[in-house]
């Protein structure tokens, strides 16, 4: 049965935005890479024997940057869409400084780690990255400003007709 809480619909917890948020950005994020490297035909990172630590280190290191972003936009009390900004700026830094480091701690030269960085950065890649962190982090917002009610079925109305 429904608590009076449920009823009455309301905001989501900061928390369950945040968690459901955090996963559609992942989603976004190597949805949206994959399709890029896809239509364009060229590699998320370019620069050959990096292997994969640079983009798992460099996705990592950007959900935690959304996470992080995302978590200081919903404290506040109205949480504001100015946040998405920030965070995907959060995310596209965090992106590249991860596949920066994790060009470095796979033992490639500073200017290989440099080009990795760099050509994501200023390729589509970049902007996929900040459009995921902004599309995931703007509905995270939402759901923790909206006052709508939970979605009922006809047969769950009070009243019989």
């Amino acid at each position: 049965m429904a608590g009076e809480g449920q009823a009455q619909g309301g905001p989501v917890r900061p928390l369950t935005s945040l968690a459901l948020s955090t996963a559609a950005f992942v989603a976004l994020l190597i949805f949206g890479l994959g399709m890029t490297s896809l239509v364009i035909g060229q590699d998320v990172i370019a620069v050959r024997g990096l292997g994969q630590i640079p983009g798992i280190l460099g996705t990592a290191l950007s959900t935690a940057a959304f996470a992080a972003g995302l978590w200081a936009a919903v404290r506040r009390k109205p949480a504001s869409y100015w946040g998405s900004a920030w965070t995907a700026t959060a995310c596209l830094l965090g992106y590249v400084g991860g596949i920066w480091l994790g060009g470095i701690l796979t033992g490639a030269d500073l200017a290989a780690a440099t080009a990795a960085a760099g050509g994501v950065a200023t390729s589509w890649f970049g902007v996929v990255v900040a459009a995921a962190g902004f599309i995931a982090s703007w509905a995270g917002i939402a759901l923790v400003r909206t006052h709508a009610r939970r979605p009922r079925w006809p047969w769950e109305d009070e009243f019989d007709e």
